[in-house]
């Protein structure tokens, strides 16, 4: 019989990875909490109306489809079989499909649920989303995202709280990062200043692919959606632009100052920066970046990515400001904002610097060792004890070998066991043994949770 095996772009995870992934999700919903955000959930599966269109065309190619129920091909007819048109056949057959991520379905619970809403509207969720990519290092088809979305208000304090959000989010993990910073309206003003506004996806699509391909990739594809060499030409000072944050501000302003939209955008981003530089707490570098694109179609203003600075791996974080998103499901007017963590990608990250604090990751604290029946009718109600003072705290089921037991305790890096026997239950007490330094003591129950705390 065949081993099983699990799709390409999944993954299992053991007990002590689901520790180091909870630390995570904790860390995060504590701070989104700090913030007054409020946690919701959506169904892994939306209609493909809901997705369809709200990616962008490369975004609609990664989205997996889930075939009708009963027989998917009723509406099928024999012609449209052997033409074998995936496309066509798959919008006959499927009308669900499984989540992209975690934005598209906030829009649609917040036309949805708009009567229960107090606005503005601050929500944190958590949840797994698929995308039918081609699987590679810190690349998965299957993962979990983490957002926090503010919708309800035009305020650019929401961009900077965001940005503080992320900023403590990385500094409790003790994860140094980058946080990239631009804006969609500078992107759509230096389309319009080079006379290519109507290439603004092409524009956006091929730059953000800046760090994967490369410029001469870049330029090559922007040859290929239709941009001119003059035009192309007066992109590379643009895309290569360096300096501090107000130098570059200065002059793609000097570039743009021709463009509203365009130094609408450079307005917009001096306020975020120049708001977070007066509250000079900030643990990570915030850079403008004329580079980023974040190539999702629904974003119209600020954008964020941020990357780890001590580890080799994509995006961990990104978002931003997508004012128009609700008006696509009927209910125009209502602006939002967002950030999401790449919990997969961050869980990667960790990983690799292992900066996990110990009390995080560890299990059991306490193995009390089972002698038999007369020894463990002894410990049950010191089990409890511990346990009600907050150790994490096992019996061993079975009356085996002790041998066996120890070899257990250490499999689990338990770092105290409690022994039992005659001697001990005459004294009222417990040997406690630290598995660590191998060192031995008799306490009385009270004692012994003192020590292991």
């Amino acid at each position: 019989m065949a081993k099983p095996s699990i799709p390409k772009g999944t993954r299992d995870f053991s007990p002590l990875e689901m520790a180091k992934r909870n630390y995570i999700f904790d860390t995060i919903k504590q701070v989104y909490q700090l913030y007054g955000f409020q946690q919701i959930e959506t169904p892994a599966m939306e209609t493909l109306g809901t997705l369809m269109g709200k990616y962008g065309e490369e975004g609609d190619k990664l989205l997996f489809k889930v075939l009708n129920s009963g027989d998917c091909l009723a509406k099928v007819t024999d012609e449209e079989l052997q033409e074998r048109n995936a496309l066509h056949l798959a919008a006959k057959m499927c009308e669900k499909g499984l989540r992209y991520d975690l934005t598209v379905p906030f829009a649609r619970y917040v036309v949805m649920h708009r009567e229960e809403l107090q606005l503005p509207f601050k929500r944190y969720q958590m949840q797994p989303v698929w995308r039918a990519d081609r699987p590679q290092k810190g690349r998965y088809r299957e993962f979990w995202q983490f957002d926090g979305d503010i919708v309800g208000s035009d305020s650019l304090l929401n961009e900077v709280e965001l940005m503080q959000i992320v900023d403590t989010v990385f500094s409790r993990f003790g994860v140094r990062v980058q946080i990239k910073i631009n804006n969609r309206k500078i992107l759509t003003g230096i389309a319009e200043v080079i006379g290519a506004a109507d290439k603004i996806v092409d524009i956006t699509v091929a730059i953000d692919k800046l760090d994967k391909i490369g410029l001469d990739n870049v330029n090559q594809e922007l040859r290929e959606d239709g941009l001119s060499e003059e035009q192309i030409a007066k992109l590379q000072p643009i895309i290569s632009l360096e300096g501090s944050n107000d130098e570059k501000l200065d002059t793609i302003a000097e570039v743009l100052k021709d463009s509203e939209v365009g130094l609408k955008g450079v307005e917009e981003i001096r306020f975020i920066l120049s708001t977070l530089n007066t509250l000079a707490n900030l643990k990570n570098e915030i850079q403008l970046d004329l580079t980023l694109a974040r190539g999702l179609n629904y974003y119209t203003g600020a954008i964020f990515e941020v990357k780890a600075l001590d580890v080799q791996i994509g995006s961990i974080t990104g978002g931003g400001r997508y004012d128009n998103l609700t008006g696509i499901f009927g209910m125009p007017g209502i602006s939002g904002v967002g950030i999401s963590f790449g919990v997969d990608r961050i869980f990667d990250v960790i990983n690799a610097l292992d900066c996990y604090p110990s009390d995080a990751v560890n299990g059991t604290q306490l193995l009390f060792i089972n002698f038999g029946e007369k020894e463990t009718a002894y410990c049950l109600p010191a089990v409890a004890k511990t346990r009600e003072a907050g150790i994490r705290t096992e019996i061993f089921p079975d009356a085996t070998k002790m041998k066996k037991q120890m070899s257990y305790a250490n499999a689990k890096q338990i770092p105290f066991v409690a022994l039992a026997g005659e001697n001990e239950m005459a004294e009222g007490k417990f040997t406690l043994k630290n598995m660590l330094t191998g060192e031995q003591q008799l306490f009385a129950i009270e004692e012994l949770i003192e020590k292991v705390k």
